[in-house]
């Protein structure tokens, strides 16, 4: 096998690493918004602060519609993704 063949399984071995990485991404995330907007409205949220075990209070509907944007970021790059592959596909 040729470096460059090597290199492109390479290559390829990445972005499936990558498209199961965002799948994994948008399933954890629409869990956050199903828990989110299945709560009642007088229930405290709270959230972690990034590599830490302090937690902050935050407001309930901010922070679903915070999760939402993500979501809709994460499905977004996720089309982008599969579109690209489509076009190479054709090519």
């Amino acid at each position: 096998m040729s470096c460059r063949a090597s290199r492109q399984e390479e290559g390829e071995s990445a972005k499936l690493r990558h498209k199961e990485e965002l799948s994994r991404r948008i399933k954890e995330q629409k869990v956050v918004v199903d828990e989110l907007s299945n709560l009642k409205k007088n229930r405290k949220v709270y959230r972690q602060q990034p590599n830490s075990n302090i937690f902050f209070l935050v407001d309930r509907t901010e922070t679903l519609s915070q999760c939402k944007n993500t979501l809709d970021e994460l499905k977004k790059a996720h089309q982008e993704m599969e579109n690209s592959e489509k076009t190479k596909i054709k090519k």
